[in-house]
């Protein structure tokens, strides 16, 4: 691993660190973006029985609220129930973009090093061929700078789209999932809105 490093040449540690970067990103995004931690399955029917039989507290809505994102949308909106539809629905909007922005954490920085890990493998490139020509000389060309310089310019090179595909994977992947909880997440919110302004009729 080291001889390959070597080989690489020292434009190559900028883009393990990036590599490093991204596993540690993708591990965490991969962690907190699981469906039951952020929408728990069947939290929305059991709000909704603990209203029907007026179960809902300041404390209890505490404990909602602090259990996962969803739990902090429904818990806003019941807070603001006697406001009726419009704030209710207002209500949950206003947290909803907090939670969604808490669910989008990171993904930018994942994008950034899938964008970014080509064009490091290119400074790479560049410096590898920098090398290849200083290896000319009057007296003819020296083959171990220009070995040294093709190999600077060819594992950068590769190792950059290696870091690219994966991390440009893990954006999209993560980019969909998010966009699928905030759908479903919005759902949910508006089925309390529904069932909770016609009990009241």
């Amino acid at each position: 691993m080291f001889s390959l490093i070597q080989a690489a040449g020292w434009p190559i540690w900028f883009l393990i660190v990036a590599s490093f970067v991204a596993v540690a990103l993708i591990v965490e995004r991969f962690l907190s973006l699981k469906r039951d931690k952020i929408l728990p399955p069947s939290l929305l029917d059991e709000v909704l029985s603990l209203h029907r039989n007026r179960q809902i507290s300041m404390d209890l809505l505490r404990k909602l609220s602090a259990s996962s994102p969803l739990g902090r949308v429904l818990a806003s909106g019941l807070r603001h129930e006697a406001g009726g539809r419009e704030l209710m629905k207002e209500a949950m909007e206003e947290t909803g973009r907090a939670v969604a922005h808490e669910l989008e954490r990171y993904l930018s920085a994942i994008g950034t090093i899938a964008s970014a890990a080509p064009l490091m493998g290119l400074f790479g490139t560049v410096i590898g061929m920098i090398e290849i020509f200083g290896s000319q000389a009057p007296s003819g060309t020296d083959p171990q700078a220009l070995a040294h310089g093709i190999s600077v310019a060819l594992y950068n090179t590769a190792f950059g789209i290696l870091i690219a595909i994966p991390t440009l994977i893990s954006y999209r992947h993560f980019r969909a999932r998010v966009d699928a909880l905030l759908v479903e997440m919005e759902q949910q919110s508006l089925r309390l809105v529904d069932t909770v302004m016609s009990a009241r009729r």
